[in-house]
């Protein structure tokens, strides 16, 4: 009897699980596929050359440099073009200050202050940092997004191995009470 209830939960969760695996692959592919479109529409090329020598940062040609003269198509290299070369030039052109630093320092200033070169010039700063976190912030999502997709495919993809095995175990050696010789299981015997 055990091994009927086992056999029947098995094949039941084997089902739900290949449901939810199939599903799960078809939403990550999704996912992966829209993020590669949507940054392949913007028709950005990693930096290569030049403008990768022009970094004074080590570690952000380290992160650049696989990803050299290629479209920016993929999640991980929005994440490395918005962290190693966005926030590079912000933070080299704003001497590592925010923003946030920037625009309040911007908003003190008097009308008078604005409209002198050093005002306009901070103002200028101030638009750069905005746009740049603004496009940071965007391939960043971007990144997240291809993230959930691929974490969501693997999971599918581990979901229905789950599920086959437990299949197999549902609809073979767990299937009813009767031994594999045929004979009946351990209560036919005591009859």
């Amino acid at each position: 009897m055990e091994r009927t209830v086992y056999g029947v939960l098995s094949r039941v969760a084997a089902i739900v699980l290949v449901v939810v695996g199939v599903v799960a692959i078809i939403g990550g592919t999704y996912a992966n596929g829209y993020v590669k479109n949507q940054l392949s529409s913007e028709r950005i090329t990693m930096p290569a050359g030049a403008a990768l020598d022009a970094l004074k940062n080590d570690g952000a040609k380290a992160a650049l440099s696989k990803y050299a003269g290629t479209p920016l198509d993929s999640g991980p290299k929005a994440q490395a073009f918005a962290n190693h070369y966005i926030l590079v030039h912000m933070n080299a052109s704003s001497n590592g200050k925010t923003y946030n630093e920037i625009s309040g320092q911007y908003t003190q200033l008097s009308a008078t202050d604005k409209a002198s070169p050093d005002g306009v010039a901070l103002g200028n700063l101030r638009q750069t940092l905005f746009m740049g976190d603004t496009l940071r912030g965007m391939l960043l999502t971007a990144y997240a997004w291809w993230l959930v997709g691929t974490i969501a495919l693997w999971a599918g993809i581990a979901l229905v191995v789950i599920g086959v095995v437990l299949a197999i175990l549902g609809w073979g050696p767990l299937r009813s009470g009767k031994s594999t010789h045929g004979t009946e299981g351990p209560a036919a015997k005591t009859a």
